[in-house]
């Protein structure tokens, strides 16, 4: 691309509209006032468009789809809010036939399209990764030819940038020297911060507030990139792990390092007979738990975490889990979120023939890892063909388990006896005992059931929030900055026998009239004429 040279003997860029150092605008024929919104510069998209790295650039940098990519993630973000998201359903629920159930075919849409889990799905994520992507290239395409225009900048400027400001007035005095040194005294009074050259002065203050956007830009940006951090792993983690008093299990997002025991798990209820509480009682109209408290105990694994082999864990640390007094290790923290009480933990079953009633052994079946075979001796065998821990009927009428939680435990025997070693097929769940084959002559007969508590923690780690806080931190400076501070200029420049007095400010015009009308009333310059006031008056 050609670069452009002006009269002054400045270079500048190919596609520049104002000279950047003494403001001659290069298209002469046009009137009105001049756009000086990024002081004419060239920008990149506006003068390349060859190459596909172009056209991206071009396509990004457009304020239009900037602005749509906003409007499309907060969209979304909407939609989002319609049905609660999968953190918000009950821990024991599957989202699979939970959305479908509640919300019919609604929340079958909602839950397929994924805006169940809509802050980490993929799609939601490229949403927010454009919008990082627009606002760098948006602000990488005006802040750099702003900066070097600004600071390229000369004192004296061409007549015709003067004429084409907003404000411009001509005045003729009686000393030149003597009214300059007058408006520089007051200029200065009011901070503004004077270059001279050649008897020429510019008067300028607030330039700094320019940049509000562009660090408005960079406060999103950090905060947009501590966004998708949290997608790294070791950076974020926000988990749920339901754990039976008794249990140890593995504290999940810990890559199987840590693993934690539920040595007790204690729920105390507010007296519905005490007349402190008794109307709050009533208005809620079921028990209100006063606390809640997992009893738990830290451990580590030291072994390599061979598959297959039982890990060797050795003890860190113990702590009662409340809420609001989480269980903190290492970056980690547990809180206390829910508990479910009476959870079935085993069932207990025995033989019975059905013409006597007479009862052949038993069994204890775990409701979390039953086993495929219990020998009875003396030839009855029983065999778990299929186990459904959440039993339901599907859209086939064929059983099925909504989850692995035994909600609602169901079994599938096959009874081996001496008289016959095929075995009798019978389905038995709670208040169900059904003879699948219809000519059984034994059956499985409930006896008894055991129950366990269980305790629901969330497992969070957030190395993010920093980088979160200091986004917005910049953000909220960004914002002061471009809000409570304008960028103004007065030119005051002798042309012939005149003194020319010219001024822009990029917002606040009233603000620079007022500095304006401080000098001329204490100086023999005019008051300058506010070329947009006069049009608007004609019109």
């Amino acid at each position: 691309m050609e670069k452009v040279k002006c009269e002054c003997g400045h270079v500048n860029p190919y596609g520049t509209v104002i000279c950047e150092s003494c403001g001659k605008p290069f298209f002469e024929e046009e009137k009105g006032l001049l756009n000086m919104r990024y002081e004419g510069v060239a920008r990149r998209s506006q003068t390349y468009n060859k190459t596909m790295i172009d056209k991206v650039w071009n396509f990004f940098s457009s304020v239009k789809v900037g602005i749509w990519i906003i409007v499309i993630t907060l969209v979304a973000s909407s939609i989002g809010t319609i049905f609660p998201q999968e953190f918000y359903i009950p821990p024991t629920a599957n989202p699979t036939f939970f959305y479908e159930a509640e919300y019919g075919a609604l929340g079958k849409i909602y839950y397929l399209l994924g805006f169940h889990d809509l802050y980490n799905s993929w799609w939601y994520m490229l949403l927010i990764a454009s919008l990082g992507v627009s606002l760098i290239i948006c602000s990488l395409d005006r802040v750099v030819p702003l900066h070097r225009a600004l600071k390229t900048q000369k004192v004296t400027r061409h007549e015709s940038f003067l004429k084409r400001q907003r404000v411009h007035g001509v005045s003729k005095v009686a000393s030149f020297n003597e009214t300059r040194n007058q408006a520089k005294n007051i200029l200065k009074a009011k901070k503004y911060k004077l270059f001279e050259e050649d008897g020429n002065i510019v008067a300028e203050k607030g330039r700094f507030s320019r940049w509000g956007p562009y660090v408005n830009h960079i406060g999103l940006i950090i905060f947009l990139i501590g966004c998708m951090l949290r997608f790294f792993p070791g950076m974020y983690v926000d988990e749920n792990i339901w754990v039976r008093e008794g249990e140890t299990v593995v504290i999940r997002g810990t890559d199987g390092e840590f693993f934690l025991r539920n040595d007790q798990f204690i729920v105390d209820f507010y007296d519905d007979a005490d007349e402190r509480f008794r109307d709050a009682l009533v208005r809620a109209g079921s028990p209100i738990v006063k606390k809640y408290q997992t009893s738990a105990t830290l451990f580590k694994r030291v072994d390599d975490g061979v598959v297959g082999r039982d890990p060797e864990l050795v003890e860190v640390a113990r702590h009662d889990i409340r809420v609001n007094d989480p269980f903190k290790f290492e970056g980690y923290a547990l809180y206390q979120y829910a508990f479910k009480q009476n959870e079935i933990s085993q069932m207990s079953f025995e033989i019975e023939e059905s013409e006597t009633g007479e009862r052949f052994g038993r069994i204890d079946v775990s409701t979390y890892d039953p086993q495929t075979v219990y020998n009875l001796g003396g030839g009855y065998k029983v065999e778990i063909i299929e186990y459904f821990p959440d039993f339901y009927f599907d859209d086939r009428r064929t059983p099925a388990s909504k989850s692995r939680i035994p909600n609602n435990p169901a079994f599938i025997f096959k009874i081996i006896t001496p008289d016959n070693e095929e075995g009798e097929i019978s389905f038995v769940g709670i208040q169900t005992n059904q003879d699948i084959n219809g000519e059984n002559t034994h059956q499985m007969r409930f006896v008894d059931i055991d129950m366990n508590h269980v305790t629901n923690l969330v497992v969070r780690k957030d190395y993010t929030l920093g980088i979160l806080m200091v986004g917005g931190i910049v953000f909220m400076i960004g914002l002061i900055q471009g809000m409570y501070w304008t960028h103004r200029r007065v030119w005051i420049q002798k042309v012939n026998d005149e003194l020319w007095m010219s001024a822009h400010t990029n917002k606040n015009w009233y603000g620079l009239k007022k500095d304006i009308e401080a000098v001329v009333s204490k100086t023999e310059l005019t008051m300058p004429m506010d070329n947009v006031e006069e049009e608007e008056k004609k019109s």
